[in-house]
C-alpha cells in the first residue's frame, strides 16, 4: 500500500457552498461529496480494495473506511463521526454521509480543501435579496480551475457563478478583469462630466475596484451617470 497514492481532487469534484449572506456579498466554502470519494477508492484501491462499515457510539454514528493492503495481507482502517442534519429525519441520512467523507479525509481524500483561502464574493458578482430582514443568495457558483504546490495545498483557484460569469480568482485580491479599457474610458469620461467620484461609485455599487466590476453592474453605473447633469453619487 506504501506506493498508492490518494490524487488531488480535480475542478469539477469541487463544489461550492454559501457559507455567510450580507448586503455586501456572499463567503463561500469548498466540499466534496461522497461520490467523489467512492470514485477515488475505486481507482486507488480498486472495487474490492476497501469497504465501510458504521457503528452508533455513545449517540454517535463512525464511519469506518478499510483499505485491503496486499503486501500485508490485512485490512487498514480508519475512523470518523458525522454531524447530524437540521431535522430528525435528515439525521440518520446525514450522519451516515459526512461520517463516511470525513473518514475518506482522515485517508487523504480532499484534504487539500482544508489550505484553500477565504472566498468572499462581492455583492455585484451574487444574486443576493433581502426579505423580512434577512438575506438570501438566489445564485450559485462552480470551480472552474484549480492548481496545487509540491506539498498537496492550493495555489490557484477561480470561481463562475450560474450566469458562466468569473467572480473569484485567487491571488488577485478578489480581482477579475470585466471591464474593457474602451469601457474604462467611457466610464472616466462619464465621471469627469457629473463630477461623481470613483469611490462614491465603489460604495453605492459595492465593488473593489472600476476595472474588476461584472458587466451588469457596468451597465447599470453608466446608465445612472447618464442621467446625471450636476454633481452626486450617480
Amino acid at each position: 500500500m506504501a506506493n498508492k497514492t490518494i490524487r488531488l481532487l480535480r475542478a469539477d469534484e469541487i463544489e461550492c457552498r454559501v457559507s455567510s449572506i450580507s448586503k455586501n456579498g456572499v463567503s463561500l466554502l469548498l466540499y466534496k461529496d461522497a461520490r467523489v470519494d467512492q470514485r477515488i477508492l475505486d481507482e486507488t484501491f480498486g472495487i474490492f480494495g476497501w469497504k465501510r462499515s458504521h457503528q452508533c457510539i455513545d449517540g454517535n454514528l463512525y464511519c469506518t473506511v478499510e483499505v485491503f493492503d496486499k503486501e500485508t495481507g490485512i485490512w487498514v482502517s480508519k475512523q470518523d463521526a458525522g454531524s447530524t442534519g437540521k431535522s430528525e429525519k435528515e439525521k440518520e441520512k446525514s450522519q451516515a454521509s459526512d461520517s463516511f467523507k470525513r473518514a475518506c479525509f482522515n485517508w487523504g481524500i480532499g484534504r487539500e480543501l482544508y489550505t484553500a483561502p477565504f472566498i468572499w464574493i462581492p455583492a455585484g458578482r451574487a444574486e443576493i435579496q433581502e426579505r423580512g430582514g434577512k438575506f438570501y443568495c438566489n445564485d450559485s457558483f462552480s470551480v472552474t480551475t484549480v492548481s496545487y504546490n509540491k506539498e498537496r495545498e492550493i495555489t490557484g483557484l477561480s470561481i463562475i457563478n450560474s450566469k458562466y460569469k468569473v467572480v473569484y480568482v485567487m491571488g488577485a485580491d478578489n480581482s477579475v478583469q470585466n471591464v474593457s479599457s474602451t469601457q474604462m474610458a467611457s466610464l472616466k469620461k462619464e465621471l469627469a462630466r457629473t463630477g461623481v467620484t470613483a469611490d462614491e461609485v465603489k460604495e453605492r455599487y459595492h465593488v473593489t475596484s472600476l476595472e474588476n466590476m461584472p458587466d451588469d453592474i457596468y451597465k447599470r453605473v453608466m446608465s445612472a451617470l447618464s442621467r446625471t447633469r450636476t454633481e452626486g453619487v450617480a
